[in-house]
């Protein structure tokens, strides 16, 4: 029975993780040169779209990472996208960035409030991050004003809807080329 279970949940839990990459490739996998921007979705934001529009906007996620492709593509980078409603999947494959990424883009959606672990794990990398975060984490509840990221992010983007993941994509960019 706990067999049972534990399968149910680990294929429920993969099932969970979205994660593609996006943009320009050659047929080796990898772009020439091209740098490689991880790109990490928090708890929740698999329900964009639905879950209060009046403050996250109407666009879901897979349209946030359709633009995401439409930026890494005029920059001429490559963006690997992945979202999980899962603490330890997310420190997983930030860790799992170091060596094969350049940069993280990332809107760590609650754990921005509340994993030190998260943080640890970016500040681990040693790659620059940028924070996201749709709605205006100021002109909200107070406990949302505090960030575990925002102390080791080279910038923080609130309250621009999903344009802010393409801001944060080209400052990251812009960043990374010097």
């Amino acid at each position: 029975m706990t067999v049972t279970k534990d399968r149910a949940r680990e294929t429920q839990t993969k099932s969970r993780t979205k994660s593609q990459t996006i943009g320009s490739q050659t047929s080796a996998g990898r772009a020439s040169g091209a740098l490689r921007i991880l790109v990490v979705h928090g708890p929740n934001l698999n329900l964009l779209g639905k879950r209060e529009p009046e403050l996250y906007g109407s666009q879901t996620l897979a349209d946030i990472d359709a633009d995401l492709t439409a930026a890494a593509k005029e920059l001429c980078v490559e963006v690997e996208s992945v979202q999980s409603n899962h603490e330890g999947e997310l420190i997983d494959r930030i860790q799992e960035a170091m060596g094969h990424a350049d940069g993280i883009l990332i809107n760590p959606g609650g754990f921005t409030h509340s994993s030190i672990a998260l943080r640890d794990a970016l500040v681990a990398t040693g790659l620059p991050v940028v924070e996201i975060h749709l709605s205006n984490v100021y002109a909200r509840e107070s406990f949302r004003r505090l960030s575990y990221v925002s102390p080791i992010a080279i910038g923080v983007i609130s309250g621009l809807g999903a344009q802010g993941y393409r801001f944060g994509l080209e400052a990251l960019v812009k960043r990374l080329n010097g």
